[in-house]
C-alpha cells in the first residue's frame, strides 16, 4: 500500500515513516501543504496522513482543495489541537479519521491500516481463499493451517492482490502501490516477487492462486470468503 505523509516535523516524519516502511508500506513524504496537495492530486494513494499545522498551506486548506478536486483518498488528520470543535471541523471538511498529538505509534498504525482496508471495501480481519487465510491485522498468512513466513514486501503484495481479488492488477499498479521507487519498465522485480509468492502460498499439487494474464497483469483468482 502506498501512503502520503505530510508533516513539517522532520523528526516525527523520520520516526513514523520508518515504522510505516517496516510494516511494508511504500511512503512518500513532504514537509509543506503546497507540495502535499500536488502529490495528493497527481498520485494514487491508499491513504494520506496529514498534519494540520503546515507551512505554505495548512492541512485543512489542503483537505478542502483535495475534496473539491474530486479526490476521495482516505485522510487521517494529525494535530496538537484537542478541542472537540477542531475535530468536528476536520471531519466535516472531509477527513476520515483524526488523531491528536502526542499519539501512540501502534494506534496510528492501526488507524492507517483500517483506512487502507476501507478503501477496498474490506472490514473483516481475515481474508480466506480456500486453503489460504490472511490475517490482515497480525499480518500472518496460513496455508492449509500452517504459518507461512513472508517478508514485509511480499506480504504487502499478497494483501494488495487479495483486497482486489478477481481483478486483473497491472504490473504498473503493483509498482505504484507496493514499491517506494518506480522500479522501471526493464526491471523484473515484480515478476520475481510474484514467482516467489506464488510458490510459498500454493499447496502442493494445487493450481496457483495467483494467475498471470499475459500482457495485462496478475489476478488472485479465487472466491473471497470473509470470516
Amino acid at each position: 500500500m502506498r501512503l502520503l505523509f505530510v508533516e513539517d516535523s522532520e523528526r516525527l516524519q523520520r520516526y513514523v515513516g520508518a515504522a510505516l516502511k517496516k510494516e511494508g508500506y511504500a511512503v512518500d513524504a513532504c514537509v509543506d501543504g503546497e507540495e502535499g496537495l500536488w502529490l495528493a492530486e497527481t498520485h494514487d494513494y491508499d491513504a494520506i496522513i496529514l498534519d494540520l499545522m503546515l507551512p505554505k498551506l495548512d492541512g485543512l486548506t489542503v483537505l478542502e482543495r483535495l475534496r473539491a478536486s474530486g479526490k476521495q483518498t482516505h485522510v487521517l488528520l494529525l494535530t496538537a489541537r484537542d478541542r472537540v470543535e477542531d475535530r468536528v471541523r476536520g471531519l466535516l471538511t472531509g477527513a476520515d479519521d483524526y488523531l491528536v498529538k502526542p499519539f501512540d505509534l501502534s494506534e496510528l498504525l492501526a488507524r492507517v491500516h483500517a483506512l487502507c482496508r476501507r478503501g477496498y471495501g474490506a472490514k473483516a480481519r481475515d481474508l480466506a481463499f480456500g486453503d489460504l487465510v490472511i490475517d490482515t491485522v497480525s499480518k500472518r498468512v496460513q496455508v492449509v493451517g500452517k504459518l507461512v513466513e513472508l517478508p514485509p514486501r511480499e506480504y504487502a503484495l499478497l494483501e494488495y492482490l487479495a483486497l482486489r481479488s478477481g481483478e486483473v492488477v497491472s504490473r504498473s499498479e503493483i509498482e505504484a502501490h507496493i514499491y517506494d521507487d518506480h522500479v522501471g519498465a526493464m526491471s523484473n522485480v515484480v515478476d520475481s516477487a510474484i514467482c516467489s509468492l506464488r510458490k510459498k502460498i500454493t499447496p502442493f499439487g494445487s493450481k496457483p492462486l495467483i494467475q498471470t494474464r499475459r500482457g495485462l497483469g496478475y489476478v488472485l483468482d479465487a472466491k473471497v470468503k470473509r470470516k
